[in-house]
């Protein structure tokens, strides 16, 4: 979707940025126009990710990613920059102007998605009022049997699927094309051979299509957007040709199961609120506790966790509680979601229940008292574990201790803290009954290297206050200033102040930055020339990006003439004191003939008298 610089532009000065990410990340004041967060792209326990409102850009500290509202989104949501714009626009409720497409592969793209996502609308419809139908009998008694109301069942959009193979079909052919239905994910088909023995051989091609799912209750599954992207069916039948009892739509243009979190559209805003999110496995659990209260609720949807679902899950929190089935194959689960979590920086729980039940089950027969109270209990992931070990190996013998530092090991490995690693170890030994000294050195045996991002804030340190000042002027090329920004000259004539321009000039001017720890970024502004309004787009390298970044998020004292008059005049007195050093340096190089060592003293000389101007001895400008 190619989409009109103005429409961009006006789009981006609508969309509040804090207010677009605050939906993705949970901020907190830090100033007054800063904002800072858990990254949402890298696991972190301290916040080191900021925003900034005025110039409405973030940066993260700790993995040095940057940008803008749009690329935020785009990152995040894993879309394309044209994806995006529509999802802000959508957001804000800003009309789109007409579509026009960069290339006629993207409309192709852009259309089918859109279909798709039309034709789950109108075959959810079909389910919803398929089981409202005397066909739908059985569904509303499976559904009953199960504890869900009406209500409940209106707000999951659940429905049923006839057991007719061409209803749905024929209700949806007069909309959509075949081509279209076939891409859906909602239809199957036979491979057609060529038939030689027929009087009138067939060519190849595709048999009619037949509907996937029949003789099934129906449960849509929604994008964290809440549009509806694919379903699950779970079987009525019995007999032997039921087929699987829970039945899944295939991925397509808009479902990738491994992306998706069933009920996070409806669970976010708890979520957030809450500050911890409860994860099941199937949706019927999920549903069943939902109804029962517990709004910050999703499920996994049967399937295995992955890094995908664990990174959009620490958009809205980093607090979980794992509450999958306690049979043999729930307990496994449990184990390979708990190494994804821990490698993203979550603080689990885990809550198992008695055995033959599962969350729905637990929620039905023994009411949410009793769940709550098992909840309550629910132990920190690592004593979960070592129970696990406890109970998996005969932690007696020495053959049975190896066996479980052997299990606990590759959990260990993914704790990102060092600290949290070795306290584990001391509980590991003592519950195991081992020396912690071994237990340590079996730790160095095993890599526990990991890959971060860190950027070094050397060039910050160094930084002085006149550079500082310098680059904040250099970064204000389109900021609408304050009324401090507005100031009359000496002259008495009221003129706009443009401190962008003014410190372009006094470099130019003169090389006030040759030599100093922010040249780099300093020789960036230079070479992008006049009009910058967008600093953080600029080709920079990352510790010139975080340094940037870090000046634009401090609250300092306005930009007014002054300041940048006495920051100017202050990298002047470095130049000239270096400037000065070296003169000295050279006069102390023997073998000199005497025209040399005098010309060094005149220089000498000329630059002690620089220096002694008033307006750089000023006390006051010195940086």
């Amino acid at each position: 979707m190619a989409t009109s610089d103005e429409f961009k532009e006006s789009l981006r000065a609508q969309a509040d940025i804090v207010r677009i990410i605050g939906d993705y990340v949970k901020l907190r004041k830090a100033g007054a126009q800063n904002y800072t967060g858990l990254c949402p792209f890298h696991g972190e326990k301290t916040p080191s990710f900021s925003v900034h409102a005025t110039r409405q850009f973030y940066h993260c500290f700790g993995c040095g990613v940057s940008g803008d509202v749009f690329s935020f989104v785009q990152k995040i949501e894993n879309i394309t920059f044209p994806e995006a714009i529509r999802l802000i626009a959508q957001k804000l409720g800003v009309p789109l102007p007409k579509t026009a497409y960069a290339s006629p592969m993207e409309a192709k793209d852009a259309r089918l998605r859109g279909a798709l996502l039309d034709i789950h609308d109108r075959a959810c419809e079909f389910f919803q009022q398929s089981l409202q139908r005397p066909e739908g009998a059985r569904a509303r008694e499976y559904l009953a049997e199960r504890g869900l109301d009406a209500q409940t069942i209106k707000l999951f959009r659940i429905g049923f699927a006839p057991d007719s193979g061409f209803l749905i079909k024929d209700r949806l052919k007069g909309e959509f094309s075949e081509e279209i239905l076939r891409q859906s994910g909602l239809f199957a088909w036979k491979e057609r051979d060529v038939d030689t023995r027929a009087s009138e051989p067939k060519a190849p091609g595709l048999e009619p299509m037949y509907s996937k799912f029949r003789n099934r209750v129906i449960f849509p599954i929604c994008n964290d957007q809440g549009r509806i992207i694919a379903f699950t069916g779970r079987t009525l039948a019995t007999d032997e040709k039921a087929g699987p009892k829970y039945l899944n739509s295939p991925e397509t243009a808009i479902y990738s199961k491994s992306r998706v979190l069933f009920n996070l559209h409806l669970a976010k805003e708890a979520v957030k609120a809450l500050n911890y999110v409860i994860l099941v496995e199937g949706q019927m659990d999920c549903i069943s506790l939902y109804a029962a209260g517990y709004h910050n609720v999703i499920a996994s949807s049967g399937t295995a966790f992955t890094d995908l679902q664990a990174k959009l899950l620490a958009r809205y929190t980093r607090q979980i509680v794992v509450n999958f089935d306690p049979d043999a194959a729930g307990a496994r689960a449990t184990e390979r979601t708990l190494g994804l979590l821990v490698e993203e920086d979550f603080e689990i729980r885990v809550l198992t229940l008695e055995p033959g039940f599962d969350p729905d089950l637990y929620i039905r027969r023994k009411g949410k008292p009793a769940y709550e109270e098992a909840l309550k209990k629910a132990p920190l992931y690592f004593d979960y574990l070592i129970e696990q070990a406890r109970t998996q190996f005969p932690v007696r013998s020495g053959q049975g201790k190896v066996q479980a530092v052997n299990f606990l090991l590759p959990h260990i490995q993914r704790v990102t803290s060092a600290i949290v690693r070795d306290s584990l170890a001391q509980e590991i030994a003592q519950r195991l009954g081992i020396d912690s000294a071994v237990l340590r050195q079996e730790l160095k045996h095993v890599s526990t290297t990991r890959s971060s991002s860190t950027v070094k804030a050397t060039a910050e340190a160094q930084a002085n206050h006149a550079e500082r000042i310098l680059i904040r002027a250099l970064a204000s090329a389109g900021q609408v200033l304050g009324g401090e920004g507005r100031v009359s000259s000496r002259e008495g004539v009221d003129e706009e102040f443009d401190p962008a321009r003014q410190a372009l000039y006094a470099f130019e001017a003169e090389p006030l930055h040759e030599g100093l720890a922010t040249e780099s970024l300093i020789n960036t502004f230079l070479m992008a020339g006049p009009g910058v309004t967008d600093p953080m787009s600029l080709p920079l390298s990352e510790g010139d990006r975080s340094l940037l970044a870090r000046l634009l998020f401090q609250e300092e004292e306005p930009l007014t003439p002054e300041s940048l008059e006495a920051a100017v005049h202050a990298l002047r007195r470095i130049r000239l004191r270096r400037q000065l050093e070296q003169v000295q340096r050279e006069l102390q190089r023997p073998g000199r003939e005497s025209s040399e060592v005098q010309a060094l003293v005149n220089e000498k000389l000329r630059l002690k008298r620089a220096l002694m101007d008033p307006g750089l001895s000023d006390p006051a400008v010195e940086f």
